[in-house]
């Protein structure tokens, strides 16, 4: 919206600096009618499915439906103008059973008699139609029944939606409407560059700080050393004249004390089997061969009282989002060029089950809780700016993930029932679709008749395809536009944990509480490209309260996932190496996350620290 009214005061200002004030006028006029609503997604359906149906107005909805195929008819792309013929048929036949569900039979006679025979040239589908406002129950007709149902009509409106953004949201947008955007972009480059030259100078101090104390130390080594060699050239001397020969002379090392360090958070010493219980407790494993990470720099925050539950990077990865099951939620930032202005606590009252950022934007995070909650944080205001709530009936929201594309987010939440492990207390799942600009909830995503818990959940890089992993070992695609799953496969023996797309948007990871981790082919489904088996960093004794994840970095190359010991394996995917270990932690690491766009990585554990990685 902001775009249309910027561009159209760049028209103004031209026709004015040009004199033509008869077309200033001819737009002005037309301007004020404007059937396209500055084609708003919101305003457009509202149209449709508030005003033109409810109100009977079928020659202006269909004046607008036409005005929509004359706006796409000279674009290449053949498949979008079907789609949209699709979609008017199907729109203009909710207007006939809207009509005969209010008792209007008269509208829908008046409405074939206006548009009968343009009906009829298009397709011959149309023909049965022409008998229902005759027939006596037209609801209960096998032919006609599935159009009276809500389904078909949660159906309609949502891939109205969908494909109305997909259109305005895309690329098919005159090249005027992206000046504002393209100016925002130089504007924000020019921020980041300023930033980044502020960081350079900060670096460059520092390097010099850091060569002058190097060259001190340097000295003093050098002055050391040859003290060491006097005093050892005096005890040759010695020990020859006591008759000692050569070959018996043994120079002793200088060591340093390189006994295992206590852990220390805030300056207090804790020892780890007595600061958290013993219940997560981690430790090296025994015969694990990976070599520990090189990190450029490593920095820990310990704002947090007991075990981190989950740690998210924002779209930018200049701010990051860390919980604990203590139910507080806090938002900080690692770079010290990066304002902290943003930083928060968020007291939610239940243990966080979920993270997930607006991926538009820095500005909304939002919250999932054990007892139902949905919180949606924004940062600048400070402040919750709605509460939702899945109910009582599913009160574990397992995770949620926002849209790349869609002004829309999905829960994946759970009903509970008594068990001794994480997985055997979830019961039965649900999956719903939420609206962000209205906060309510827009649709239920199909899953059967007593669906298993859906654990993970993961949008595709346009949005338009949802794949949910689930406790019975299965993986569900949806496609997001029709309400629908169109596939599935099982994967796992055991209930899966973790789900993620890999980044050429050609296959998916999926990680099992077997240990396992699969990559499969999403262009031949149930096909495995790579594994790994990771059983070694599973404990099952911390699965009443660890839920393993993984983490994909912006190349798609290294895979990150939780340990029960204090370092967590990174694989090489599809590389020549097998894989490396994360610097430790002092008790089990039960969270992780990779940052957008560069190579540095979050680890949260269950010494209720968050690190910040930085890896070549």
């Amino acid at each position: 919206m902001e775009n249309m009214q910027y561009a159209e005061e760049l028209i103004r200002e031209f026709l004015v600096f040009r004199g033509f004030t008869n077309t200033l006028q001819a737009f002005e006029m037309e301007l004020g009618t404007d059937i396209g609503k500055s084609f708003q997604v919101d305003k457009i359906l509202d149209l449709i499915f508030s005003v033109y149906i409810p109100k009977f107005h079928a020659e202006k909805l269909v004046g607008l439906l036409s005005f929509f195929k004359q706006c796409f008819s000279s674009s290449t792309e053949i498949a979008l103008i079907a789609t949209l013929l699709k979609l008017e048929v199907s729109i203009l036949r909710y207007y006939v059973v809207y009509a005969l569900q209010s008792g209007r039979k008269d509208k829908v006679v008046e409405f074939f008699g206006m548009n009968g025979n343009d009906l009829l040239q298009r397709s011959t589908e149309w023909t049965p139609w022409f008998a229902i406002p005759y027939l006596k129950n037209p609801s209960l007709d096998p032919q006609f029944r599935i159009y009276f149902s809500k389904e078909w009509h949660e159906a309609l409106c949502l891939s109205a939606r969908n494909f109305f953004s997909e259109i305005f949201n895309g690329t098919r947008i005159p090249a005027l409407l992206k000046i504002s955007s393209e100016k925002k972009t130089v504007n924000c480059l020019k921020k980041d560059a300023e930033q980044l030259n502020q960081k350079l100078s900060q670096l460059q101090t520092l390097l010099e700080e850091k060569e002058a104390q190097l060259c001190q130390m340097r000295m003093k080594t050098s002055s050391a050393a040859s003290v060491m060699d006097t005093r050892l050239l005096k005890s040759k001397n010695s020990m020859s004249s006591n008759g000692l020969r050569k070959e018996d002379l043994h120079l002793t090392s200088i060591q340093q004390d390189c006994s295992p360090a206590t852990p220390n958070l805030g300056g207090i010493k804790l020892d780890p089997e007595q600061a958290y219980g013993g219940q997560f407790n981690g430790r090296d494993m025994p015969g694990e061969a990976f070599p520990e990470v090189k990190v450029n720099f490593q920095e820990t925050f310990l704002g947090h009282t007991s075990s981190i539950s989950r740690c998210r990077f924002s779209a930018s990865g200049n701010n990051i989002a860390s919980a604990s099951i203590d139910g507080t939620v806090r938002i900080w930032t690692y770079e010290p060029s990066t304002p902290a202005s943003r930083n928060a606590t968020i007291y939610c009252g239940a243990e966080i089950m979920s993270l997930d950022w607006d991926l538009k934007s820095d500005r909304l995070l939002l919250i999932g809780t054990a007892d139902g909650g949905i919180k949606a944080w924004n940062v600048d205001a400070k402040r919750v700016v709605c509460d939702l709530n899945t109910g009582e009936a599913f009160p574990s929201v397992l995770d949620i993930k926002c849209s790349p594309v869609e002004p829309i987010f999905v829960s994946a939440a759970a009903s509970r029932r008594n068990g001794s492990s994480y997985i055997d207390s979830l019961g039965f799942a649900s999956l719903t679709v939420w609206n962000m600009k209205t906060w309510k909830a827009m649709t239920v995503l199909p899953l059967g008749e007593d669906p298993p818990a859906i654990t993970s959940l993961c949008f595709n890089h346009n949005g338009k395809i949802l794949a949910a992993s689930a406790t019975d070992g299965m993986i569900h695609m949806f496609d997001m536009s029709a309400g629908l799953q169109i596939t599935g496969w099982p994967a796992h023996d055991s209930a899966i944990s973790s789900i993620l797309f890999g980044t050429d948007e050609t296959s998916i990871f999926s990680l099992g509480l077997d240990g396992k981790v699969f990559e499969w082919s999403l262009q031949n489904p149930g096909q495995v490209l790579w594994s790994r088996d990771c059983q070694r960093f599973f404990d099952p004794k911390a699965s009443r309260h660890c839920r393993h994840e993984m983490a994909l970095d912006a190349h798609g190359r290294r895979l990150l996932v939780t340990s029960s010991s204090v370092k967590a394996p990174i694989y090489q995917v599809r590389g020549p190496l097998e894989g490396m270990k994360t610097l430790a932690h002092n008790a089990a690491i039960t969270t992780v996350d990779w940052h957008p766009t560069l190579p540095i990585f979050l680890t949260g554990s269950a010494d209720h620290s968050v690190r910040v990685s930085s890896i070549p």
